[in-house]
C-alpha cells in the first residue's frame, strides 16, 4: 500500500514534468521587425539543433534534480487530492466571495466553510491548499446485528410537535445535498442505518454506533437489533407522534409501518405518541431507540382447566351483547372496550397486558375450605375460616364447611362482568351466603342436632346454596360439613353420656352373652347325654320287646304247663280210677325216688348214747362236707341230696 501511495503521488509530478519539457519556452513580446523575424526564424532551427545535440546525460540529470527538488510540492501546487478506497474526503473551503446564511453550518453553493459534497475515492485536482482543507475520514461501518443512529448538525429546524427529524431521500445520509434540498431537519433523525458500509459526511452527520455509544449517554445494548423470543411479546411505547386522544390510554393500530421499522409511515398515517395497542411478535427488528421503547414480556398463558376472560381498556365504544336476560354487567365483542364475551381457551396468547387484563377462571370443580387447618392451591379460600355459630340452646361452636363450586366456560365472562374476579366471587358472594345460612340454621337447632343429624343439616345447606349461587351463574356442586367443635364442657357431658350408653350396651350385650352361654351349656349337656337318652330310649324299646317276648314265652309256657297239667290230671284221674288213690300215689312216689335217686337213709345218723352221739354227728358232717357232692360218674351223692342239691341227670355232662 505504501508503494502504491508513493506512485500515486509521483505520477502527477511526472505528468507535469513531461508537459514542461515538451513545451517551448515563451519569449518576451516586443514589436517585431522584419530583421528580427528573419533572425529569429534562422536562429530557431539552430537552437533546436543545439538542444537535441546535447549529451543524453544532461537531460537525465536535469530531470532527476527537478524531481528531487520540486516533485514533493508539485501535487500541492496543482491541488491534487488522493482519496483511498475506504475513505471519505470532507472539504472545507477557506474563503469565498459568498458567505453562509446565519444559522447554517454546511455550504451548498460554494460558500466558505464545510461543504456538503464529499470527495469519493480517487484523484481530485484543483483543491489548492491555500483555498481548501481536505479531511480524510474513514467510511462508517455498521456491524452485523446492530444499527446506527444519526444526528444531523445542520438542516431545517424540527417542528415543536416532534422530537425527531423526518425521513428524507438522501441515499442513507450519503448525499448531503439531497438531504438539504429535500428538507432534511437538524437533530436526531427518525431513520436508522442498518448493517453495512456508508460514505457519510461525518462533519454534517454524526453517526452513533455501539463503539461510541457511551460518549452519547447510551449503552451498546441500545444499538443492537431488537429481538423478541418465540414465547414472548414486545409491548411498544413510541416517543414521537401525535398525542393520544383524550380518554384513551394507548394509540390505535396503524398499518403499513412494518412493526415500527418504517417510522416515517407510522408518523405520516397519524401514529400516536405513547403506549401502543399493537404488539411486536417474535423476530428481529431494526428499531430506533429514540423512537421506540419496547418491553419484552411473556405471552399470556391459559393453563389446562381454565379459561381467560379478557377485560380490554381500549377499543371501540363498548356495545353490550350480553342480551336482555343478563342485567348485571356488559359483555362486548372481541376487540371492543370492556369484558369480551368470548373467553380465551387453553394455550399461549400474544396479548398486550398493558391495555388488557386477563382473569383466569377455573372450569374444573374447586373446593373452598372454610377452615384454617388447610387451604386449596388456588388460593381463593386464603381468608376463609371455620364458622363460629350460636346454637338455639345457647352454646357456641365452630363449624367447618367445604363448598364445591363450578363455573362453566360460557358463564365465566358473566361472572367476571358481574363481580370483577373469582376472588370477589368468593369474598362478596359465596362467603356471605354460606355463613349466613349456617348462622340462621344454628338458631333453629341445637348442637346435638348438628352432631347427631349432620347429614340432614348438610342436605339442607346444599339445597340452599345451590339455589342462591344459581342467580350468579355459578353451579354449587355440593356443600359438606366438616369438623364440629362444641364447647369442652358440653363435649365432656356428651362423652360421659356416650360412655354410659356404651356401658349399657355393653351390659346388655354381656347379659345376652351370658344367656346365650347358658343356652350353649344346656345344649352342650343335652348333646352330651343325647347318646344315653337315645340308648335309654332304645333300651326301653328293647325291654318292651323283651317283656313282650317274655310274656309271650310265659304265656306259651303257662299254656304248655296247663296242657301238661291237664294231661297229667287226666292221667292221674285215669291212674286213680285204675289203681285207687293210695296205690297210685305210692307208685308215683317210688317213681320219683327212683328217677331222682333220692337217698332214703341219711348219711349221718346221730344217736344219743352217752353224749357221744352229738360229737359223732359233727364229725360225720365235716366228712360229709368234704365229700364231693357229685360222684365221678355224674350221679348225685347222698350228701348233695341231704344238702338239698338235687341235680337233674339230664343237665349233667
Amino acid at each position: 500500500m505504501a508503494k502504491y501511495s508513493f506512485l500515486r503521488k509521483c505520477l502527477p509530478l511526472t505528468v507535469l514534468l513531461r508537459a514542461a519539457i515538451g513545451t517551448t519556452p515563451t519569449v518576451a513580446k516586443s514589436e517585431p521587425t522584419a530583421i528580427n523575424n528573419i533572425q529569429t526564424q534562422q536562429a530557431a532551427p539552430k537552437l533546436q539543433m543545439q538542444v537535441f545535440n546535447l549529451p543524453f546525460w544532461i537531460p537525465l540529470i536535469s530531470v532527476t534534480v527537478f524531481i528531487l527538488l520540486l516533485a514533493p510540492h508539485m501535487g500541492w501546487i496543482g491541488g491534487l487530492i488522493a482519496i483511498g478506497e475506504r475513505e471519505v474526503g470532507i472539504v472545507t473551503k477557506k474563503f469565498s466571495s459568498k458567505s453562509l446564511l446565519a444559522g447554517r453550518l454546511i455550504a451548498l453553493n460554494g460558500e466558505a466553510g464545510l461543504q456538503a459534497d464529499t470527495l469519493p475515492p480517487g484523484w481530485h485536482f484543483g483543491y489548492f491548499p491555500w483555498q481548501y482543507s481536505i479531511q480524510k475520514a474513514p467510511v462508517v461501518v455498521i456491524p452485523q446485528d446492530e444499527i446506527g443512529l444519526i444526528v444531523a448538525n445542520d438542516g431545517a429546524a424540527i417542528p415543536p410537535q416532534r422530537i425527531l427529524g423526518k425521513v428524507v431521500k438522501s441515499d442513507n445520509f450519503q448525499n448531503a445535498r439531497k438531504f438539504f434540498t429535500n428538507g432534511g431537519e437538524k437533530g436526531r433523525q427518525l431513520t436508522v442505518l442498518t448493517t453495512g458500509t456508508y460514505r457519510i459526511n461525518t462533519a454534517l452527520f454524526e453517526v452513533i454506533t455501539s463503539k461510541n455509544a457511551a460518549s452519547h449517554d447510551m449503552t451498546p445494548a441500545q444499538l443492537k437489533v431488537c429481538t423478541v423470543k418465540r414465547d414472548r411479546v414486545g409491548i411498544v411505547t413510541t416517543l414521537d407522534g401525535v398525542p393520544i386522544e383524550e380518554g384513551e390510554i394507548a394509540g390505535a393500530v396503524i398499518s403499513g409501518h412494518d412493526n415500527f421499522q418504517n417510522a416515517q409511515t407510522f408518523m405520516d398515517r397519524g401514529g400516536r405518541r405513547g403506549l401502543q395497542e399493537q404488539v411486536i411478535l417474535s423476530g428481529s427488528w431494526n428499531l430506533n431507540p429514540w423512537f421506540i421503547r419496547m418491553e419484552s414480556v411473556p405471552m399470556t398463558e391459559i393453563p389446562i382447566g381454565y379459561v381467560g376472560v379478557v377485560i380490554s381498556y381500549v377499543g371501540k365504544s363498548h356495545d353490550d351483547v350480553s342480551g336482555e336476560s343478563f342485567t348485571h354487567g356488559n359483555l362486548v365483542n372481541k376487540g371492543d372496550k370492556g369484558v369480551w364475551i368470548e373467553p380465551l381457551h387453553t394455550g399461549k396468547h400474544p396479548l398486550n397486558t398493558e391495555i388488557m387484563k386477563v382473569e383466569l377462571v377455573p372450569t374444573t370443580n374447586i373446593v373452598l375450605n372454610f377452615t384454617s387447618r388447610f387451604k386449596g392451591e388456588h388460593g381463593y379460600d386464603a381468608s376463609l375460616n371455620a364458622l363460629k355459630l350460636l346454637a338455639v340452646d345457647g352454646f357456641t361452636f365452630d363449624l367447618e364447611v367445604f363448598q364445591i363450586i363450578h363455573v362453566g366456560a360460557t358463564d365465566a365472562p358473566k361472572v367476571i362482568s358481574r363481580l370483577g374476579s373469582m376472588q370477589n366471587l368468593v369474598d362478596q358472594v359465596l362467603r356471605p351466603i354460606v355463613a349466613n345460612y349456617f348462622r340462621n340454621s344454628a338458631q333453629e337447632y341445637t348442637i346435638l342436632d348438628f352432631l347427631i343429624a349432620r347429614s340432614e343439616r348438610q342436605t339442607e345447606a346444599a339445597d340452599h346454596v345451590l339455589q342462591a349461587l344459581r342467580t350468579y351463574d355459578v353451579q354449587a356442586v355440593d356443600t359438606l360439613i366438616g369438623l364440629i367443635s362444641p364447647p369442652p364442657e358440653l363435649m365432656q357431658t356428651l362423652t360421659d353420656r356416650k360412655i354410659a350408653e356404651e356401658q349399657e350396651k355393653t351390659y346388655v350385650t354381656q347379659r345376652i352373652a351370658q344367656t346365650q352361654r347358658q343356652e350353649l351349656v344346656r345344649e352342650t349337656a343335652l348333646a352330651d347325654i343325647q347318646k344315653e337318652v337315645v340308648t335309654a330310649e332304645e333300651g326301653v324299646k328293647i325291654a318292651k320287646l323283651h317283656a313282650a317276648a317274655a310274656v309271650g314265652q310265659a304265656n306259651g309256657e303257662a299254656e304248655s304247663i296247663r296242657l301238661t297239667g291237664d294231661a297229667k290230671a287226666d292221667a292221674y284221674k285215669a291212674g286213680v280210677n285204675a289203681l285207687g288213690s293210695q296205690a297210685y300215689t305210692a307208685l308215683q312216689l317210688m317213681q320219683v325216688i327212683g328217677d331222682r335217686q333220692v337217698r332214703v337213709v341219711p348219711d349221718v345218723a346221730v344217736s344219743g348214747t352217752n353224749g357221744g352221739g352229738l360229737l359223732d354227728a359233727m364229725m360225720g358232717m365235716m366228712v360229709w362236707n368234704q365229700t364231693p357232692s357229685v360222684t365221678e360218674n355224674g350221679k348225685i351223692s347222698i350228701g348233695a341230696i341231704a344238702k338239698g342239691q338235687i341235680v337233674d341227670d339230664s343237665q349233667t355232662p
